[in-house]
Formats: C-alpha cells, structure tokens, sequence
C-alpha cells in the first residue's frame, strides 16, 4: 500500500490560470487499465470484484476521495477485508481522517505509482472511480493551481460560513449556486482562489477544457448507467444498510479520537450523523440529509458522466444488466491478450 503526507484539499478548482498541463497529461499506460466509472451505488465495485474474479494476475485502485481515510468504512462503502481479499487493493486506508487533507494530486501521484507497480508485476489493473475529479486527473493530468498563501488562508478560515457564503455569492453566483451552502471547505477555497487570481471561480472553471479527449493509450473505460428513480432507491436502501451495519457507532468511535478534518467530516453520512451525536437533530433528520445529500451527489456525477460519455471508444453498460451479463460485456470490450479468464 502507498502512503502520503496529507497536504491541502484542491477540490474542484485545482485548475486555474495557466494552460500549461503537467507531465502526468496523457501518460500512457503500460499495461491494460480498465476504469469503471459510474453514480455512487450503482455496482462499481461489485463489478470489479467481479471481474476480478474472472481474470488471473489483477489489482484494483480506489478513485475514492474518502475510502482513503482509514477507520471511515461504513459510510464510505469501502470493500471489506474479505472483499480486499479477491485482488490486491490500493489506495485505500492510506490517510489520517484526523490529520492534515489529502489532495487530488497526491492521489494522481499514488495512482500512477500504483498502477505502474502492477504493470510492472504483469498485472492488468482496474481503477474503480468513486470521484470524478480524481476520474478526469486520471484522464487529463493535473494542472498547477495558484500556492497556497497562509496568512490568506487564516483570514479565510476565521470567517463565519455565513459571511463566506455572502462573499461567494456577492464575487461569482453561478459557484454559489454549484457549491452547497454548507460546504464549508469549496466555498473557502473558491474565496481563496477569487484573491490570489482576481478571476471568479466559475470562469477559472471553464478553462478545464469541456472537448473530451481520447483515452491515453492503454486505458479503457466503461461507464455504468442507471435510470434516475432506480439509482435513487439504491442510494436510499444504501443509506438504511449502512445504519443497519453501525454507521453511528462508526462516526461515534471516530469522533473518541477527535475531530476530523474539514474533509473527512464532508463524507456524506459523517456530518450528519456527527449533528446526531452532538443532540442537534434527531437520528430520523440525520438519516433523511443522508439520503438528501446523497441523491445530490449522484446528480452532480450525471454531469460528470454526460461528458465522460463523449470520449471516444468508451463503452456505456445499462447497470440493471444484471452482473454476469456485465462482466461478459466488459470482458468482450477490454483488450486482455496474454491473460487468462477463469470459467464463470
């Protein structure tokens, strides 16, 4: 497993002014890389475990800003120990959830040093994206953002979320409309960005270019698709699962060691049920801003996948398949000469 120090959270901003791509852009890859893309719980992992089991000499890497965050498994859908178990897995429990952020571009670094290891072991490798920014760095390389300025940064986080909110939505509105009110962290890093460029976010968005490029030579991607009713009875019946496994205990035993990271604490489930522990509101509310929350989520990754869906030479599965019709799909789909299939 590789470690990382913990450094700043880009979020969705990390591209900024400059046009110049860093050396991770376009990097080939140096043996077969399938990545899964698709809405939160809608089968991504269940289909790589799948897959897994199908073909010899495989690993898998987490493209999922929170499972990297050790102790945080419920709320996360980490893959069990037994699950973990089917392939050598990366890029999971490799950060402190109370200690420092994990940044997108530590992850770029620690995906492609993942991956080329296995290649290197003459292993195919599948990338399971969970987080669509760390989906499109994999993609299209990261570019720098502006450095972080500290004492900008501490007059930043000495202001109430209110009066951050009203500054964001007074500079740039369309972010205050992308960017919920109580994310906390993006509209912090949005203000950040505003000062230290003198350009909206929402603008210095736009120069992410929005034409999809070709796949880097060696990588695949097959996406999941799921009608929006379907997807949101799954989210739903994943939240009740994941107060029937011990979710509150989870964030209960958490919180015993001290507060969390203004990231970690962003885990969909985990500030809400933080609000429960503290007595604020009841666990029927807390439970109900998870599903909430959550079926946000998965409308913002629609975006997201509408354009990953324009790369060429993708292919695009009806998640309600069913997951051997999947699996024998993906396989019919991804390049594997030289690797050997176990029966069904």
């Amino acid at each position: 497993m590789v470690r990382f120090a913990t450094g700043f959270l880009e979020g969705e901003y990390t591209r900024v002014s400059t046009p110049r791509r860093s050396s991770d852009a376009q990097e080939p890859f140096n043996g077969p890389t399938l990545l899964l893309a698709g809405p939160t719980a809608g089968g991504k992992t269940a289909l790589a475990l799948a897959i897994a089991r199908r073909v010899r000499n495989i690993e898998i890497v987490s493209a999922d800003s929170m499972q990297v965050y050790r102790g945080m498994d419920i709320g996360t859908a980490k893959p069990t120990p037994e699950e973990r178990s089917v392939a050598p897995h990366h890029l999971i429990d490799c950060a402190n959830p109370h200690e420092g952020e994990f940044t997108m571009a530590q992850w770029l670094r620690g995906a492609r040093e993942a991956i080329d290891s296995a290649h290197a072991r003459g292993a195919a490798v599948i990338v399971v994206g969970g987080t669509n920014l760390y989906v499109r760095a994999l993609l299209e390389g990261v570019v720098q953002a502006p450095e972080v300025d500290p004492t900008l940064r501490q007059e930043l986080e000495s202001l109430p979320t209110a009066e951050a909110r009203a500054r964001l939505e007074a500079i740039d509105p369309e972010a205050a409309a992308r960017i919920h009110s109580n994310d906390r962290r993006r509209t912090l890093r949005a203000l950040e960005l505003h000062r230290l460029t003198g350009k909206a976010p929402s603008v210095l968005r736009t120069q992410w270019s929005d034409t999809p490029r070709p796949l880097p030579e060696g990588l695949s991607l097959v996406g999941l698709e799921w009608p929006v009713d379907a997807i949101n009875r799954r989210i739903n019946e994943r939240v009740r699962t994941m107060l029937k496994r011990g979710l509150v205990e989870e964030v209960r035993a958490l919180l015993a060691k001290g507060p969390l990271t203004r990231q970690a604490i962003e885990a969909v489930g985990y500030r809400e049920m933080a609000e429960h522990l503290a007595g604020r509101v009841t666990l029927e509310e807390a439970t109900e801003e998870t599903k909430i929350r959550s079926r946000r989520l998965g409308k913002q990754q629609r975006t997201w996948l509408r354009r990953f869906r324009l790369i060429p030479n993708t292919l695009w599965l009806d998640g309600e398949m069913g997951p051997e019709a999947l699996v024998e799909r993906v396989l019919g789909y991804w390049p594997l000469k030289g690797f050997t299939l176990t029966e069904r």
